[in-house]
């Protein structure tokens, strides 16, 4: 019996990565807030170059996920995570929250530290997605497959027979439901 709240208590203390939601906007102020309150967090961020509409350019940083972060905690420190009022709330099943596996955050944070990463929509296959440039941007269709070179063949709607092109991955985006 004594063998088994031992093991118990071990695996509540084990410290796992887990998924936190907080309000739009709010990424990189929970992390302060938390990272000061004695939580290890990370936050995969991305750089790019903003042009404003006065013509002023500068180099911003922004969250790989927004709304997303990182934190590492064990199961008895939970509670602290919500004391923090950008948080909304811990990923997981139902009431249960999952741990990330170890390996996923490390490779982010190694292709973080390469500089690598850049944010790209989700997509999957039978999803409507529109062709963003090139000789065939604006045409609709749906994703049929995505090799594992980062290349997509869709099937194009074009005067009601079926036409399937590859094109590169950062060309295409997903169209919303309302917009199909």
């Amino acid at each position: 019996m004594e063998k088994q709240l031992d093991i118990a208590l071990k695996s509540q203390n084990q410290l796992g990565w887990f998924a936190v939601q907080t309000f739009p906007r709010h990424e990189k102020r929970v992390r302060e807030r938390l990272e000061h309150g004695g939580i290890h967090c990370f936050l995969p961020i991305y750089a790019k170059v903003n042009r404003w509409k006065n013509g002023c350019t500068a180099r911003v940083e922004f969250p790989l996920f927004p709304s997303y972060m990182f934190v590492e905690v064990g199961m008895r420190e939970f509670g602290r995570i919500f004391l923090d009022p950008g948080v909304t709330r811990v990923i997981g099943t139902g009431r249960e929250p999952v741990a990330i596996p170890e390996n996923e955050i490390q490779a982010l944070q190694k292709a973080t530290l390469l500089g690598n990463l850049l944010p790209h929509d989700y997509l999957t296959v039978g999803q409507r997605v529109r062709i963003k440039g090139g000789p065939l941007a604006n045409l609709m269709g749906i994703l049929v497959r995505m090799n594992s070179n980062f290349r997509v063949v869709l099937a194009l709607d074009l005067i009601r027979q079926g036409a399937s092109v590859e094109v590169d991955f950062d060309e295409v985006e997903p169209v919303p439901t309302s917009a199909a």
